[in-house]
């Protein structure tokens, strides 16, 4: 192909011909990133292509962040969204190529004349739908505003997925710095920037119709202070909007994220409120019942017939970020005119095991209700406090010693010993608020027995494992309910229960038997958090990692390790090394690390070519995936701990698999990906020659899910949970499907849940059959159990 041209600094002067192997026509539009130009495919297709600043190109994290942004655009293509055609991330000049829409963006025709009633319904509703779809492949946009919207023929189309990140991820925003437009932020974004949820989107879709409605934003002024101070403080101003649509607006402007609508409230009220006449124009949205209190269980019937078409969701999505770009100028600092964050590369991708059941998470989680910030009389302390929401400081970790005896959020007490009643299959609901996202996480501790879960509203909650019996619970407090995402599931180690608070930046250790709180820790100036060992591994954006100790919160040591881009992988309450992979800057090799958790010290570093992604950690092996440049898993990599990782063994996988996450148990790695395909890979035996290419994956099993959470295992089977809440049970031997529960779609509400969470299976004691019990949790906001031989009747034997 030509090569890019540039000759110059200014965007005037550096258009290159070709992106690829189209040529660029002429110029559409230019950001704080790039360039976007018009041009026409082979077949005639007109596009959008969107090249990076010549300067940005040579910049590793601007790369990551255009990276991100092909990844998210492509997972969020539909109706509402602009297809990507073709891209290009590693290209010298990166470059993305999507349908090109023909229409004004609504900037554009607002400056024009605001949209009247009818148009404004339409438009509002196409932006809701949007908003689902993009939640529903677990992304949050972060960046909604009248310039990423495009008036298409057919509906509104959200663009610019260029600061958008996965709703489970661990990503943080880093201390100093907001990401966002101004105008069109929710408070969170200035008050809690780390822990930005869906629930935001729907404040900038509130302030976007406003502006719509109106011609100005429902929070003016020329100063981005004031903007700020006044979204965070003040009533939205709602003069000029339709009489009927400003209780719905004003419900979307709320300051408290749970007391927004969900999009598919906002697109159910849109309906309502349209004339008759104009329904032929409206698409049918059902009615939401209102689900029982208590769900039964009925219906969890093995089966040996293929898996039922069902809604899918989104896991394990992989989370880069650099500097965000803004498309228009709006006045504001920073690039293009926004305000501004960078978050570490890969952050997300790397979670630890749990026994068999493997770990997972929630995000999120608190007490709906909280009252909004009070407001200042005085108008001297307008720009001070509005100057302080932009301004960051860096906070230092301490840890606070709580009271033994002072269980102050525990609800019930000290809780009674786990239940000695025989098991049974139960399911209970475990939510509070109205966060669209209703999907708990739990981990198991087999030692007591004891189950833990978060849930929105709730912060951590011990369950009795063979009843479902609520032993104690904790509300959230200090934040609305966010929903939940795997990086911040309950973690059984050190004798405690360990559990994220969200809107906070601290790591709670609680008591098992009562919840009382034994120590906290700040966690707001690092990046992640891992559990390795009987360790806790506090991991810096830089590569600064500092490790206390699990049972009693005291440091036990700080170094430097890993850096940019590093992710980590560990194992809680397992001896073993903990892992960091670190990337080189254009991918083509990656350095792997196995650090002692106890001392900090390295033993063994070695080199391996392409870009891994570790995925699981034990006493034996590492297993990592070898992903290519669009994030397709084409292999796997499993290095012994007994050689420091010298023999390392490469298994293709022959068919990539896109978004994968893994399970290992004992030599075989299961598999999941987006469009649900589930497959076993031998790895081999430790000193062993690795498996033939054509004989290492034992087997594949297409699930026809649109998406599948990371599998666990026990002897004989491999569990799965699907986007519409049912367990998958599939015959670890044959790769057949052997069983499922019910759907838990809160009565088709949500059909789609943007996190799914990986079952949890506890094997019982000195059962090599698959005995034991199985946990899951379901988008209705449900946790459930069954007994493994019950779910898996239809297993070989």
């Amino acid at each position: 192909m030509p090569p890019l041209r540039s000759t110059g600094q200014s965007p005037e002067a550096e258009r290159p011909e070709y992106a690829g192997q189209y040529r660029l026509e002429s110029c559409l539009g230019t950001g704080g990133m790039g360039i976007v130009h018009l041009a026409t495919s082979p077949s005639g297709l007109r596009l959008a292509v969107k090249v990076i600043h010549a300067e940005h190109s040579l910049d590793p994290e601007f790369r990551a962040r255009f990276r991100q942004e092909v990844t998210a655009a492509r997972r969020v293509s539909g109706a509402f969204t602009a297809p990507v055609v073709d891209a290009d991330p590693e290209a010298a000049r990166p470059w993305m190529a999507t349908l090109y829409i023909e229409g004004p963006t609504l900037a554009a025709r607002v400056k024009r004349n605001p949209l009247d009633g009818a148009e404004l319904r339409r438009v509002g509703a196409g932006l809701a739908e949007a908003l689902r779809d993009i939640h529903r492949a677990g992304l949050v946009h972060r960046d909604l505003k009248p310039s990423n919207v495009l008036l298409a023929p057919d509906g509104p189309k959200v663009i610019d997925f260029g600061i958008s990140r996965p709703t489970d991820s661990d990503l943080r925003t880093e201390t100093g710095k907001l990401i966002g437009t101004p105008p069109f932020m929710a408070p969170e974004q200035f008050q809690r920037p780390r822990e930005v949820g869906p629930e935001a989107d729907v404040f900038a879709m509130g302030s976007v119709l406003v502006h719509a409605a109106t011609g100005r934003g429902p929070f003016d002024s020329d100063s981005p202070y004031i903007v700020a101070y006044q979204v965070v403080h003040d009533e939205p101003n709602l003069t000029g909007v339709p009489t009927d649509l400003a209780p719905l607006f004003r419900r979307c402007l709320d300051k408290d994220p749970a007391e927004r609508p969900t999009p598919y409230e906002v697109m159910v009220a849109l309906r309502e409120s349209t004339p008759s006449s104009s329904y032929d124009t409206q698409a049918y949205i059902p009615e939401p019942r209102i689900p029982d209190r208590r769900e039964s269980v009925a219906g969890w019937a093995g089966t040996d017939t293929g898996a039922a078409a069902g809604g899918g969701g989104y896991a394990g999505a992989q989370g880069v970020s650099g500097e965000p770009e803004v498309l228009e100028n709006n006045g504001f600092s920073g690039v293009g005119g926004a305000v501004h964050a960078s978050e570490p590369a890969h952050a997300s991708r790397a979670t630890g095991a749990f026994g068999a059941a493997g770990v997972l998470g929630a995000a999120g989680a608190s007490a709906p209700g909280a009252s909004p910030p009070a407001k200042h009389g005085r108008r001297w302390a307008l720009m001070g406090t509005a100057l302080a929401l932009l301004t960051a400081v860096v906070a230092g970790t301490a840890v606070l010693r709580a009271s033994d005896d002072n269980p102050r959020d525990v609800r019930n007490g000290p809780a009674a010993q786990a239940s000695d009643r025989a098991p049974r299959d139960w399911a209970i609901p475990l939510h509070r608020g109205n966060a669209e996202n209703k999907t708990p996480g739990c981990a198991a501790d087999p030692r007591l027995p004891a189950l833990y879960c978060t849930a929105p509203g709730v912060k951590a909650a011990r369950l009795d494992p063979a009843t479902g019996e609520t032993l104690w619970s904790l509300p959230a407090r200090g934040r609305p309910a966010q929903g939940t995402g795997e990086s911040t599931t309950p973690v059984a180690v050190g004798g405690l229960v360990h559990v994220t608070t969200p809107g906070t930046g601290t790591l709670e250790a609680l008591d098992p038997r009562s919840g009382a709180v034994r120590w906290t820790l700040s966690t707001s100036s690092y990046s992640s958090v891992r559990h390795a060992g009987n360790i806790v591994l506090l991991i810096g954006r830089h590569g600064r990692v500092r490790a206390v100790d699990a049972a009693t919160g005291e440091e036990r040591w700080t170094r430097q390790l890993g850096g940019l881009g590093t992710e980590w992988l560990a194992s809680p309450g397992v001896d073993g090394p903990a892992l960091a992979a670190t990337p080189s800057p254009g991918g083509g090799s990656t350095r792997v690390t196995a650090v002692d958790p106890a001392s900090g010290d390295t033993l063994w570093e070695r080199r391996q070519p392409g870009y891994l992604r570790p995925v699981w950690t034990s006493r034996g092996a590492a297993h990592l995936i070898a992903e290519d440049r669009d994030g397709y898993a084409t292999a796997i990599v499993r290095m012994d701990m007994a050689d420091q990782g010298r023999g390392a063994r490469r298994i293709p996988l022959g068919t990539p698999v896109d978004q994968a996450q893994a399970a290992v148990r004992g030599n075989v790695l299961y598999l999941t990906g987006h469009g649900g395909a589930l497959l076993a890979v031998d790895t081999g035996r430790a000193g062993s020659a690795p498996p033939r290419g054509d004989r290492a994956v034992l087997w594949r099993l297409e699930t026809a899910q649109t998406n599948l959470s990371r599998p666990a295992a026990d002897a004989r089977a491999v569990y799965v949970a699907a986007g519409d809440g049912r367990l998958l049970v599939v015959d670890a031997a044959r790769g057949r499907l052997a069983g499922q529960t019910s759907p838990r779609m809160d009565n088709d509400r949500h059909t789609y849940a943007p996190w799914l969470p990986t079952p949890v299976v506890v094997e019982a004691a000195g059962e090599g059959r698959g005995g034991g019990r199985v946990y899951g949790a379901a988008p209705d906001g449900s946790v459930f159990g069954a007994t493994a031989a019950d779910l898996c009747k239809g297993c070989a034997r």
